[in-house]
């Protein structure tokens, strides 16, 4: 029998019925589509240059990325839409910083988690 699964069936009915109710009252979606925001590579990059530095330009931005700046204003503006990011115009520039502290200490556990070796 394999060593991560229980050798005997004995479910705490309350639990189970505690922890159903609770996901009837979060919104589960909304959750996964914000780890989803940072599950791909350029995206987590830019948040993570975003946590560095604070605030970039677009096409400082792309530059990191080595990608157009219409592929980085791409993945910005689904960052901005998905509440991770929030910019600011200055004439024809725009910039780019993590939207609050909620946005940064995402991205800062999984750099912590990911040293910690697990």
């Amino acid at each position: 029998m394999s060593k991560d699964v229980c050798s005997t069936e004995c479910i705490n009915k309350e639990k189970a019925a505690k922890m159903r109710a609770r996901f009837k009252e979060e919104n589960f979606l909304r959750k996964t589509d914000l780890y989803k925001s940072l599950a791909d590579a350029n995206r987590l990059k830019i948040a993570y240059s975003l946590l560095l530095e604070d605030e970039l330009c677009v096409c400082d931005i792309a530059n990191v990325l080595e990608v157009s700046v219409a592929t980085a204003s791409h993945h910005l503006r689904f960052l901005r839409k998905k509440g991770l990011a929030k910019h600011r115009k200055v004439g024809k520039m725009v910039y780019y910083s993590l939207d609050n502290d909620h946005a940064k200490q995402l991205v800062e556990l999984a750099f912590i988690h990911r040293k910690e070796g697990r």
